[in-house]
């Protein structure tokens, strides 16, 4: 899959796109010429708003991000990558962009509340930040903002 990198402007952006399972760098603060490195490096799609940035690297490897409406930045990467819906979404920590590995039910025993224990048993951890999830309320919700955002 295709990987991003995307400026301290484009911190939703960064989010939704991990939602999809896509390897993408943010950092909050970040100097240009580190960002430029990095995306050059690790062979990452710079994703930016900033026109000057471009204009002065004279960098081939972007996508100018038009919107400053995190949806509509997703679905212009979406159209311009042609990516397709994966229902295999959230592989990804939206916090770290760490891949998610699969625990046992009883490993989250006391970490998550009570009512998501005793209801779900299928869980997922980010082996970085340790955060927990689950297909709970949040997980349909999701799934339905990126049916609307793929259609």
């Amino acid at each position: 899959m295709t990987k991003f990198i995307a400026d301290s402007m484009l911190g939703k952006l960064a989010i939704w796109l991990r939602v999809l399972g896509c390897d993408t760098l943010y950092f909050k603060e970040i100097d240009d010429a580190a960002l430029l490195r990095r995306a050059k490096e690790e062979d990452r799609i710079l994703l930016t708003r900033d026109t000057l940035l471009i204009k002065r690297r004279g960098i081939k490897n972007y996508i100018f991000i038009n919107d400053n409406e995190p949806y509509k930045q997703l679905r212009q990467i979406i159209t311009a990558l042609k990516l397709k819906s994966d229902k295999n979404f959230l592989t990804r920590c939206i916090y770290c962009n760490e891949e998610l590995v699969s625990v046992q039910k009883e490993d989250v025993e006391g970490i998550v509340p009570e009512y998501v224990y005793e209801n779900h048993d299928s869980f997922n951890q980010c082996r970085k930040c340790k955060k927990i999830y689950w297909r709970g309320t949040h997980f349909r919700k999701i799934e339905n903002r990126l049916a609307e955002i793929f259609s």
